[in-house]
């Protein structure tokens, strides 16, 4: 890597949630392994999370950083040390993260006016860094963990708003524009899209005003799980895209990857050796995602129903598109469950599994496209591969703004 490349300054700020925090912080380690030099803008507490990867990472001689800030936590009404989406544990709670973090922005702001860097990769939850970017004349690179399907369907429903003409909130309705036959319901759609409550309304515009004045966005995809999605976004939106996913694969260091995340209740080997012990193919593995909570009723009825089987966007993707999978029944989007949102009942459950994990064309079917996918993502990733020829084609995007801008010149 030339020197030219070394002196571009990127810095990242990440949303206050692990699902956005990991494969930022994963991208930001990715940009500095290949030479660049790399600042990371989060509070204190959740620095901590990922302190030790980056510790390794500058003793191995690459120029990485952490810029931490106090987290408000008495202002917004939070307990001491609640930095995080998932130190949330009520609705409340949420709402009251969201107004610390809001609290933030002219610390970071400073920051970002104090250290100049040559680019900005933010969360596109981050839509005001945009401005920063203008106001100091570098890209704003707005990082979207949900895949180009999911970026796909927003923005076909924004633009011709289909949900509008249907009757009733169970209708099923085809999303205009797409690569693919994809239905949905109204009730399915998250109310920032629906444009029924003003203050929703509002944040989805500032959101993609934000994403069409960016330099362009950073996704944690690769190009052979949605080639179609990849391809139509670009085109019909016009906004630059760069794939570079799955970022974690990137990593083969296995102490930070023991790091990742929260601690586990589990000791990693008996999970391990409790695989071992089991057939090939016989085991299905569940993940709700780091912030889903469920009420007592719907924990005991998903528990129920894996014991007799012996989100909707993505929902969409892996039912109606990949083809990888069936869904459960559920029909109504939620932000947060409680003992009133609607039940998911173990029969609808307990039929998806066995419809999952049976031996019929159908699940035989999945499994080998589950496999075919596997293996492009390991490919992705290696030399030659679409995230590794993106992430250089990143790279060259952002030192070419750069020295065409006049800031390569010394400062």
């Amino acid at each position: 890597m030339d020197s030219e490349e070394k002196q571009i300054h990127v810095m990242f700020l990440p949303y206050l949630a692990p699902g956005h925090m990991m494969p930022m912080v994963d991208m930001a380690r990715l940009l500095a392994g290949n030479g660049l030099k790399v600042t990371i803008i989060t509070t204190t507490m959740n620095a901590a999370q990922f302190q030790n990867a980056i510790d390794r990472d500058i003793k191995s001689g690459r120029q990485i950083s952490l810029a931490t800030l106090r987290f408000p936590s008495i202002e917004a009404g939070l307990p001491e040390g609640c930095e995080n989406l998932s130190s949330t544990t009520t609705p409340e709670m949420t709402l009251k993260l969201f107004h610390g973090i809001e609290l933030l922005q002219p610390h970071i702001k400073m920051i970002l006016q104090k250290h100049r860097p040559d680019c900005i990769a933010s969360d596109y939850l981050f839509p005001w860094t945009v401005d920063v970017a203008i106001e100091l004349g570098i890209p704003r690179l707005a990082f979207n963990g949900s895949g180009f399907f999911n970026l796909c369907v927003a923005n076909s429903i924004d633009c011709h708003r289909p949900h509008n003409n249907v009757t009733s909130e169970t209708e099923q309705f085809v999303i205009p524009g797409l690569p693919d036959k994809v239905t949905i319901t109204r009730s399915q759609l998250p109310d920032i899209v629906k444009g029924e409550n003003e203050v929703f309304s509002a944040l989805f515009d500032k959101l993609k005003e934000a994403e069409r004045k960016s330099f362009g966005v950073l996704m944690n995809s690769f190009y052979e799980l949605e080639p179609a999605y990849a391809d139509h976004f670009r085109k019909v939106t016009g906004i630059k895209a760069w794939h570079l996913g799955p970022v974690s694969l990137f990593n083969r260091n296995a102490a930070d990857r023991l790091e990742r995340g929260g601690e586990t209740s589990i000791r990693k080997h008996s999970c391990l050796d409790w695989l071992e012990s089991k057939k090939p193919k016989s085991v299905l593995y569940i993940c709700f995602g780091s912030l889903t909570r469920f009420s007592k009723t719907q924990i005991s009825e998903i528990a129920s129903a894996l014991e007799e089987s012996k989100q909707f966007y993505n929902e969409k993707l892996i039912t109606q598109v990949l083809k990888l999978g069936v869904p459960v029944g559920n029909e109504t989007w939620k932000v947060w469950a409680n003992e009133e949102s609607p039940l998911i009942n173990r029969d609808k459950i307990e039929k998806a599994v066995r419809t999952v994990m049976g031996d019929t064309d159908e699940a035989m079917e999945m499994r080998k496209q589950a496999s075919r996918l596997e293996a492009f993502a390991k490919m992705t990733i290696e030399e030659g591969g679409s995230s590794c020829n993106d992430l250089k084609a990143l790279i060259e995007d952002i030192r070419t703004y750069k020295h065409a801008t006049g800031r390569g010149e010394s400062r």
